[in-house]
């Protein structure tokens, strides 16, 4: 089917015989072969040829402490000897989980009570919306089972998860979106907001689209709404001012639905708190962790609820006679002791503050593009941001569509930079211990790599 002469004899043509890449286009996969990293070090990666780059999306948003970390190595070296694996299955539980459990309640912005392990933020948002579905009836209202997420947002692949993710390229051909799960308005002011609405109206805008969708639907079947507090797979989607307070008026209307934070890619420092929910002043039933709770060293994530979700949800599994739900590899203690030292070490050094300090030198320096002929908006908060690039600043448009993103991108590439284009937009979300001499080169190399555009 394929010509892998040019790859013969050599681990990409393995590649190309053998591994079906996620987000990837198969065929031309075939023709371009992979990029093989090898090692990393800090902020750096290396590829299977030696060489060195920053790795400015943390792997996927995710490796807050650095791709070497001797101390998480050693966590996970330790809790393998102590105990490799269990469960939490059937009364069953370990130190490692109970004392995760415990850290999570305690730092979370608001009252929670439990935690629920899983390995993804796929399986958590899809876990999540079980328990939606779950404590509705657990309440005696089948009919509250509609949740609504935004366009644009992310929450996911699995077949839940990718419903409530509004990206179409998660859609199309897949049969999605599940029905029942709906989507609102993105509240990305510079692509969506109107002639002369300024940033607040258009805030007041994207609330009262929810309100108005609540009403369409009826109040009484909408369970819950889910949202990332920064959207971050969609496009590092920074919310407009007084969004978030608007929003959470419109709920506070209708108090049977249940508010959802996927803090996926903002949990642990990436938003300058140690939540985005912190930072945005969103009060969560419910907050969706996973990436940056190990730095991505284990797959694994978590979700934390507040009594109000979890008390339904108990009562029902006390009826039934059990929780009908869980994964083998939920609570899985080297996860949770890695997950453990790797919030200890973003709390020791004080990473959080280094994200919101070198994340202001870093958009500061970005914010300089804004000029730039190829730039039509610099967004972000923390240490996450994203360029979106144009052909024509005015009308804010492009001739194709990824074509503008894809050779930014490949020049950075071949620049020593790794980014993620979405779309037309670079992503940046270097790890959280970025220096500001280190913010300071990768600015250098996206400045450069755009005046080839």
């Amino acid at each position: 089917m394929t010509n892998h002469d040019n790859f013969k004899g050599t681990e990409a043509e393995r590649d190309l015989r053998h591994h079906f890449h996620a987000y990837t286009d198969a065929m031309r996969h075939q023709e371009v072969g992979p990029l093989i990293i090898d090692k990393g070090e800090g902020i750096h990666v290396f590829d299977s040829e030696g060489n060195r780059y920053i790795e400015g999306l943390a792997g996927l948003w995710s490796v807050a402490v650095g791709f070497n970390e001797q101390r998480l190595i050693n966590a996970a070296t330790e809790q393998m000897k102590k105990l490799p694996y269990y469960h939490n299955f059937a009364h069953r539980s370990h130190g490692p989980a109970i004392d995760l459990a415990e850290k999570l309640v305690a730092l979370a912005p608001v009252p929670m009570s439990k935690v629920f392990f899983t390995n993804s933020g796929s399986e958590a948002n899809d876990s999540v919306l079980k328990m939606v579905w779950y404590r509705a009836n657990a309440m005696g209202q089948p009919q509250r089972k509609k949740v609504i997420a935004r366009q644009r947002g992310y929450h996911g692949v699995t077949i839940a998860a990718a419903s409530l993710t509004g990206l179409p390229n998660n859609h199309r051909s897949f049969d999605l979106p599940l029905p029942g799960i709906l989507h609102t308005t993105c509240p990305h002011y510079w692509r969506e907001g109107r002639p002369g609405e300024s940033e607040e109206d258009f805030a007041t805008r994207c609330a009262e689209d929810l309100d108005a969708l609540i009403r369409k639907e009826g109040p009484d079947t909408i369970a819950a709404f889910i949202a990332e507090p920064v959207m971050g797979a969609g496009g590092v989607i920074v919310p407009p001012k007084t969004y978030w307070a608007k929003i959470q008026a419109v709920l506070a209307k209708y108090p049977d639905i249940v508010l959802i934070a996927d803090e996926v890619i903002c949990g642990f420092g990436r938003t300058g708190e140690m939540f985005g929910s912190a930072t945005f002043g969103i009060k969560p039933d419910v907050m969706v962790l996973s990436k940056q709770l190990t730095s991505s060293y284990m797959p694994f994530s978590a979700i934390v609820m507040n009594d109000r979700f979890y008390g339904p949800i108990a009562e029902e599994s006390h009826r039934i006679g059990t929780f009908g739900h869980g994964f083998t590899g939920g609570a899985h203690p080297v996860g949770a002791a890695v997950a453990l030292e790797n919030i200890a070490i973003i709390e020791e050094r004080g990473l959080v503050e280094n994200a919101r300090r070198v994340g202001e030198r870093l958009r500061g320096k970005l914010a300089t593009l804004a000029d730039h002929p190829k730039v039509g908006e610099v967004r972000g908060v923390g240490l996450i941001a994203a360029i979106e690039l144009v052909d024509d600043k005015a009308a804010k448009t492009v001739r194709k569509t990824g074509e503008l993103g894809s050779a930014a991108f490949a020049a950075m590439l071949r620049n020593g930079l790794i980014v993620r284009n979405i779309g037309d937009s670079i992503g940046l979300c270097p790890p959280m211990i970025l220096t500001e001499a280190q913010a300071d080169e990768m600015f250098d190399i996206i400045a450069r790599s755009l005046d080839t555009l």
